[in-house]
């Protein structure tokens, strides 16, 4: 059974549409960071980075319902990756040493190591000055916002170079659901993703995806998603 401990519109939302679209029994634990529940013992134990997301994978090899193995995962990259290699069927990365693997790897750690850093400077800048420096905090904000834009353009640019609908044109990916989300955070930015007319059509095909829209639904997000 698999567990995916997540707060609404964190970044366990990503692996959260992903569980949706493989269509398998999952559960999800509601951890409250308005509580402060990320920084508890108990879940420290399962992430000691105190993030969200986590995600549990316990299997039985009988009928009894004895745990025969226990795989506990952070990083939503990480996550998204296990989700797909575990449950090939789905198609949802490309062949493994094909060329299309290696360009949905680059495009995935693009997206958790370049674009969704930036999004994070803008929501917490406090946590990249000291205690204080409420002028340095702002210039972080500020800064964040410019840097998305060039970022946002460079993944827009990829959607006009290849045409196709998803991340990696024509085939529906992990990288989408990623993609959506982080997407989804420059909602309230003063030029948001959907400002760009190739990145506003993607967001606008996959609100209408089934798996998405659960999980919007299940999450209690409300309008505008995006």
């Amino acid at each position: 059974m698999i567990e995916l401990y997540y707060f609404p519109s964190n970044a366990s939302f990503a692996p959260h549409v992903v569980l949706h679209e493989l269509g398998i029994p999952f559960q999800l634990r509601l951890i409250d960071r308005d509580k402060d529940e990320h920084k508890s013992p108990a879940y420290l134990a399962i992430n000691p980075n105190g993030l969200l997301p986590a995600m549990r994978d316990t299997r039985s090899a009988g009928g009894d319902g004895a745990v025969d193995s226990e795989l506990v995962l952070f990083e939503t990259a990480a996550i998204l990756l296990h989700l797909a290699d575990t449950h090939p069927e789905a198609g949802l990365m490309p062949p493994l040493g094909s060329a299309e693997r290696a360009q949905a790897y680059k495009w995935l750690m693009w997206l958790t190591n370049t674009l969704q850093p930036t999004v994070i400077a803008y929501y917490y800048p406090d946590r990249f000055v000291a205690p204080g420096n409420t002028a340095g905090s702002a210039e972080v904000k500020a800064q964040a916002q410019v840097r998305a834009g060039a970022q946002l353009d460079l993944l827009a640019a990829e959607f006009e170079r290849h045409g196709g609908p998803f991340v990696l044109g024509e085939r529906y990916s992990v990288l989408d659901a990623f993609a959506f989300m982080l997407c989804r955070w420059t909602r309230n930015f003063a030029d948001p993703a959907r400002s760009r007319p190739a990145l506003a059509a993607f967001l606008e095909g996959m609100a209408q995806r089934p798996a998405l829209q659960r999980a919007v639904e299940t999450e209690h997000l409300p309008k505008p998603w995006f």
